[in-house]
């Protein structure tokens, strides 16, 4: 039996990017990544594209294909496949991909993207509670805030003090006019 095909996080994490408020992934990258030229994914997506509606997968406008590929400066070799505005699709548009491509890899490699996003996804739910956390936090320091100043007025006037050379005591038993 042969083991499942096993891409390292990084990669397909360095796949994911962010367009329209959405986490897509591009047509040559999922190709690339399920072992497929790019115009067999997009011939298959096209058979198929009743199962695609715009929140599982669009085409970028050409402005945004155009701000794409400013951002992305890329070798002559890797233009292959960025001459027409890649189709762009999200979490629930990979995993209808492996749908319509149907082979064992693209099985394997879905499964892995969706556990991605997944994690992804659960990444940016508690780096939400930590900020919530931190603005209740910065609300509770600025109801006590005059509290605090106080004591550290307080404890400036202590190290003031502390700093001023005392005057001496003389003790012990002394001659002179003050004794009697």
């Amino acid at each position: 039996m042969n083991s499942p095909i096993t891409i390292p996080e990084e990669i397909i994490l360095n796949k994911i990017y962010l367009l329209r408020n959405q986490k897509v992934m591009l047509d040559r990258d999922l190709a690339e990544l399920f072992g497929v030229e790019t115009k067999v994914l997009k011939q298959s997506v096209k058979r198929n594209i009743e199962r695609f509606p715009e929140d599982f997968m669009f085409e970028m406008s050409p402005e945004e294909f155009k701000n794409w590929r400013s951002q992305f400066v890329t070798s002559n070799s890797d233009k292959k496949g960025l001459r027409y505005s890649p189709f762009c699709f999200t979490e629930q548009g990979v995993t209808m991909l492996s749908c319509v491509l149907n082979s064992k890899r693209a099985i394997h490699v879905n499964i892995q993207i969706v556990r991605i996003f997944t994690k992804l996804r659960q990444f940016i739910v508690d780096h939400s509670e930590i900020k919530l956390e931190i603005s209740e936090i910065k609300k509770q320091l600025s109801n006590h805030s005059k509290n605090i100043e106080v004591v550290f007025q307080y404890l400036d006037e202590l190290l003031e003090k502390k700093d001023q050379p005392k005057e001496r005591v003389r003790i012990g038993f002394h001659f002179g006019k003050d004794n009697k």
